[in-house]
């Protein structure tokens, strides 16, 4: 079967379209709407279409996290059974989260607290903090303009995590294409408007379905890495192969589940690398971030039935909770104004 992906790629690259073109939006672009029925009724959605095969579905009710993606007939994420749901201002405590846990390519979490419910002289944080909760205000949408030959797509905006008296911490997101290529880049800068230092620490939990994850499909990355705890040893251990993705396991009935948490190796210009190769689909994705500004990666496998999923989230800390990074030193303070940036770059090939 020929590589339809590849032929568009290039009918754009060699610019073929010239003067056969009205509208972008026949290769391509960015369409917003609001879900209007089920779970997800009145969320706002942007779908992102690059016109090589690759589409993917921006929840900017949810920090503008993305939910669906797709490869030509290929689904790429995982979604939880609730899928899409509106975000959840009560998700601050406990494991709240979960219940409004939709899954999704890209679920951020932070932006001061990743890991597990905690309490400590500091307050309270619920798992995984509270910034995917929050709506995200649109800054631009900039569609693709063939009739200048710009191809280049990109949505921005701005999400406020924020409490009287403090930490106030805003994040800016822009997520760009360009049309003919199967590449997204996410670009963030996270920004400390308040009036004193505040805690930061923030993970990218990218989670991956079927058909691209299946019994076979490889894991890749590179780097010493630590299983927390007796469960994550049954999987991570040196006598499986815990590369490979297993079918659907009993033992990962309900909250079952293994991390392993890697301190990822970069290549000699300070990128790091990881990803899913899915063989006997011809289908490979992977992820690019720069070491100094993410240097963890961590590797969730949950193989439930029905519950099928790996992640592979990279962070400034892996999820060990802002107690645990404060009382070993790692745990960053934003001074006052300072703003840190973060670029993760996902490409299908």
């Amino acid at each position: 079967m020929p590589d339809i992906s590849a032929n568009k790629n290039s009918l754009i690259a060699e610019k073929k379209w010239l003067n056969k073109i009205s509208n972008h939006r026949q290769i391509g672009g960015i369409e917003t709407y609001t879900i209007g029925d089920g779970n997800g009724k009145g969320t706002r959605i942007a779908w992102l279409n690059t016109g090589s095969g690759l589409r993917i579905q921006l929840v900017i009710d949810r920090a503008m996290d993305i939910a669906g993606a797709f490869h030509n007939q290929h689904s790429l994420s995982w979604l939880s059974h609730r899928g899409i749901v509106p975000s959840n201002p009560f998700a601050t405590r406990g494991t709240h989260w979960l219940d409004s846990f939709g899954g999704g390519l890209l679920t951020t979490c932070g932006l001061t607290h990743v890991g597990g419910p905690e309490k400590d002289e500091y307050g309270e944080r619920g798992l995984h903090d509270t910034i995917s909760n929050i709506p995200a205000e649109v800054n631009t949408i900039k569609q693709p303009d063939l009739s200048s030959q710009h191809p280049k797509m990109s949505i921005t905006g701005t999400v406020f995590q924020s409490s009287v008296f403090g930490p106030h911490l805003k994040l800016k997101r822009t997520v760009s294409a360009r049309l003919g290529e199967s590449v997204i880049h996410v670009h963030d800068e996270v920004t400390n408007v308040g009036n004193e230092p505040a805690p930061h620490m923030i993970l990218y939990h990218c989670n991956f379905g079927w058909p691209l994850v299946d019994e076979g499909t490889m894991l890749q990355w590179e780097g010493d890495w630590e299983a927390p705890d007796k469960k994550s040893r049954d999987i991570f251990n040196t006598s499986n192969s815990f590369k490979r993705c297993s079918s659907p396991l009993d033992a990962h009935r309900g909250a079952n589940e293994a991390v392993a948490y890697i301190d990822i190796e970069p290549d000699s210009n300070g990128s790091c690398h990881c990803g899913i190769n899915n063989s006997n689909l011809g289908l490979k994705l992977s992820m690019e971030f720069k070491k100094e500004q993410l240097p963890w990666l961590t590797n969730w496998q949950h193989w439930g039935r029905d519950e099928y999923v790996t992640a592979l989230e990279p962070g400034s800390h892996p999820p060990i909770g802002q107690t645990k990074a404060r009382k070993e030193g790692s745990l960053i303070h934003l001074d006052v104004a300072e703003t840190k940036v973060y670029d993760i770059k996902v490409s299908i090939n």
